[in-house]
Order: C-alpha cells, then sequence, then structure tokens
C-alpha cells in the first residue's frame, strides 16, 4: 500500500510574533498527518470511534531542526515506528523545500469503554494491514 505524504500550509494563526510557526502546532500537524494516513489504511478514527474505540496519545517527541513560517508547505511523512497488539508508535518527518522542519514520534494505545484493547484483535485486517507495512 502506497501512503501519500500528508500536506499542511502553515498559516497566519499559527506563527508567533517573530513569524515562526510556533512549536505547539507541531503537535496538531501530526494529528492532522496520523488521521490522514488512516484514512488512507482504510480504518479512519470516525470508524474506530463509531465502533467504540478511542486511541488516546500515550506520549509525544518532537525534534525541531528547521523553523517554518506562514503559507510554508509542509509535507509530512507517516510511519509506523512499532506496533503491540496494544499500541502504536508512528514516526513523523516534517519537511519543506527539502529541509527537515522537525522529526517526531508518537505512541498511542486502544481503548474501549475505558479498557485496553486488542487492536489485533478487535481490528485484525488493519493490524495486518499495519504489519504489512
Amino acid at each position: 500500500m502506497n501512503i501519500k505524504p500528508y500536506r499542511h500550509e502553515v498559516k497566519y494563526y499559527e506563527c508567533d510574533r517573530m513569524g515562526i510557526t510556533h512549536h505547539s502546532n507541531y503537535i496538531r500537524f501530526m494529528e492532522e498527518a496520523r488521521v490522514d494516513w488512516m484514512d488512507q489504511m482504510g480504518y479512519g478514527f470516525d470508524r474506530m470511534e463509531a465502533e467504540g474505540v478511542v486511541s488516546p496519545v500515550v506520549a509525544v517527541d518532537c525534534r525541531y531542526r528547521h523553523t517554518s513560517t506562514f503559507k510554508d508547505i509542509l509535507e509530512i511523512e507517516v510511519r509506523v515506528a512499532e506496533t503491540t497488539p496494544l499500541k502504536i508508535s508512528f514516526s513523523y518527518t516534517m519537511t519543506c523545500g527539502g529541509k527537515t522542519i522537525c522529526t517526531a514520534t508518537s505512541t498511542h494505545c486502544f481503548l474501549e469503554n475505558g479498557r485496553p484493547v486488542s487492536l489485533e484483535k478487535r481490528f485484525p485486517e488493519l493490524y495486518q494491514r499495519i504489519q504489512e507495512l
């Protein structure tokens, strides 16, 4: 399966007084890219949540390399860094004009009715697709 990178155009309100994208927004961009990645996999978060499964963030790490500014187009590549039946970790590489803006990871668990649920058992087709990546 060929997953396309997510593209985000930096908005004016996402920048600080110096005209640089505020660091907190990169976490939001990761979420946008992750939602897009899941949609491309055919298992959007809306589908999972409609079936009673949520996927909260349990850890996040972001390393800033270069700045981005208003109107920059960030290309965000999402990859699965690690997966178990109960958790998944994504890695993100955000680039703009050939420069790496930041690299990041996020880890998520899966819950149903507030209790851990095995992705492998609950969504076996999705789990298999992830393993194949």
